[in-house]
């Protein structure tokens, strides 16, 4: 499992990246998203023409003393946004076994994403679901968080099942949420718990983590095993491996266009991909895809 030193790299590599919300939101404090609320911030809108009531200190004086008339500045004021990652610590997680590269890889985005939220002066927090229960830490803004996280992580172990969606209805749909999983579990509970959070006014992400000995298996004949559901064995050669590499591929693709259609934002990240590299694709307004997003 990751040691909480070893996240220095990554962090350096991701000075300077910024995350914004993919729609605008609700909240007072001043942050860097866009939000709902107009206000008095120096990003200009549009003018509007005064009326009793409104607050004098968004009056344009100038245009006032020019032309006589009282206009307001509207604006557009920035807020902060809370932001829950949610991590899947089951028994396939640590796939492979050898290395748990899916498990590395989840923490290191969590790290990263975190990282990136927290030197924007967002609140982050997480949830890790295993069979131990959930672990957890609240959102906060605090410098020390990230490393309240590493800490955290190298504590957990990925076994048993985890209950995805129940943790998910325990997340204030307020907030950006971040599900870092394989998704190997039955995917139809946790999408429909996803949707009624995204309903509710959730920006949720769903990270889908895939080792690469899952995307193009060994061509040695190898028994594969449920690793959650250890009676489930199916010998994989050279007459079965292409069927798999197809029906994993359509699975992957099934699975993506039903995030989406959530109204959820879908990334699939290689356990061996540069994780400043997913960091920064997932931040990205663009959301830029990789070749198995796109279709490919």
């Amino acid at each position: 499992m990751p040691e909480a030193g070893s996240y220095g790299s990554l962090l350096d590599a991701l000075r300077g990246v910024t995350w914004p919300a993919r729609r605008t939101i609700r909240g007072p404090a001043a942050g860097t998203h866009r939000s709902r609320q107009r206000g008095i911030s120096p990003e200009f809108t549009e003018y509007r023409p005064y009326r009793q009531g409104d607050d004098p200190r968004r009056l344009d004086w100038k245009l006032l003393a020019r032309t006589d008339r009282a206009f307001l500045r509207i604006t557009n004021d920035r807020a902060t946004l809370g932001t829950t990652l949610m991590l899947d610590a089951s028994a396939s997680m640590a796939f492979p076994v050898a290395t748990q590269a899916k498990w590395t890889q989840a923490c290191r985005i969590a790290i990263g994403l975190a990282a990136v939220a927290n030197s924007a002066g967002d609140p982050v927090g997480v949830m890790v679901a295993g069979d131990r229960g959930v672990s957890q830490l609240p959102p906060r803004t605090r410098r020390g968080v990230i490393g309240e996280m590493a800490r955290l992580f190298e504590t957990i172990a990925p076994a048993g099942r985890a209950s995805l969606e129940e943790v998910l209805s325990l997340v204030r749909p307020t907030q950006r949420i971040v599900l870092v999983s394989d998704f190997l579990a039955e995917e139809d509970t946790l999408l429909r718990a996803a949707r009624e959070r995204i309903t509710a006014g959730a920006d949720v992400l769903a990270i889908h983590v895939v080792a690469r000995e899952e995307i193009d298996p060994s061509r040695t004949s190898i028994i594969a095993q449920d690793p959650e559901r250890p009676e489930l064995k199916r010998s994989l050669v050279d007459e079965t491996r292409e069927g798999y590499r197809e029906a994993f591929g359509a699975w992957r693709a099934e699975l993506a266009r039903g995030w989406r259609a959530a109204g959820a934002a879908y990334f699939e990240v290689p356990a061996d991909e540069a994780t400043d590299h997913a960091v920064r694709r997932i931040a990205s307004p663009s959301g830029v895809a990789s070749a198995q997003e796109r279709g490919a």
